[in-house]
């Protein structure tokens, strides 16, 4: 079997990308510099935020997300995957578009709840509103018999303040500080399990730093793309 592409669709923002690509490279056995695989990133900061334009409110980043799909794919990717919880709303039609695979991050971490935590029953759920109101989450999860539980009102706010105000320019101390505030509510309110449904939030809150497992799709994605991409 031949080593396959990766091709990283990102920008969404560029430090989740970057982070990523990190992932990537740690996740993949080597000895040497040559072992590693063939990564190409176009981090496309350009393309439009994701959450207005599912609430209604902004322009849509459907056409920057397709256009930067098949660069990638003319550039030689043999598949696809995209460091944004939030674009994986427009993952059917970008699929539509290109003629490589694009995986899906929260139906990889679906999988990989049911298949390590089967005990689960309620995830909660650190999102942005645009992901929340999607639902992208609710269904792949329930399809595992899996409930999610998502943030008060005053609670969501907090976290998306964290996303945008403080990780996505730099303050992830402040950012930090307010998820795991969040998060002990979603875990007072029943959750088994907390999930970095924001790659904001997967800068930030890892396993280990609460009492139940943190799970982080962005991490699901990094090691399923090196399976994929391993001869």
């Amino acid at each position: 079997m031949v080593e396959k592409t990766i091709g990283i669709l990102g920008g969404m923002g560029p430090e989740a990308t970057a982070d990523l690509f990190m992932r990537i490279i740690r996740a993949t056995p080597v000895k040497r510099d040559q072992d590693h695989l063939h990564v190409i990133i176009d981090s496309n900061s350009k393309i439009p935020d994701r959450t207005p334009a599912i609430l209604g409110t902004g322009e849509n980043p459907l056409p920057l997300l397709v256009e930067t799909g098949k660069r990638l794919e003319k550039a030689g990717a043999d598949l696809l995957i995209m460091p944004c919880n939030t674009a994986h709303y427009f993952h059917a039609k970008i699929q539509e578009q290109i003629g490589i695979p694009l995986l899906h991050m929260i139906r990889l971490s679906a999988d990989y709840i049911a298949e390590k935590y089967p005990k689960v029953r309620k995830a909660g759920l650190l999102a942005s509103d645009g992901t929340i109101a999607s639902r992208l989450y609710h269904d792949s999860y329930a399809a595992k018999g899996i409930e999610i539980i998502t943030p008060t009102a005053v609670s969501q706010k907090d976290t998306m303040d964290a996303i945008y105000k403080y990780i996505k320019i730099g303050n992830l101390e402040k950012g930090e500080e307010l998820l795991k505030r969040v998060s002990l509510e979603l875990i007072e309110a029943g959750a088994d399990t907390v999930l970095c449904g924001c790659t904001e939030v997967s800068i930030v809150l890892h396993d280990g730093d609460l009492s139940v497992p943190v799970v982080d799709p962005l991490q699901v994605l990094a090691e399923e793309a090196v399976k994929l991409a391993s001869a």
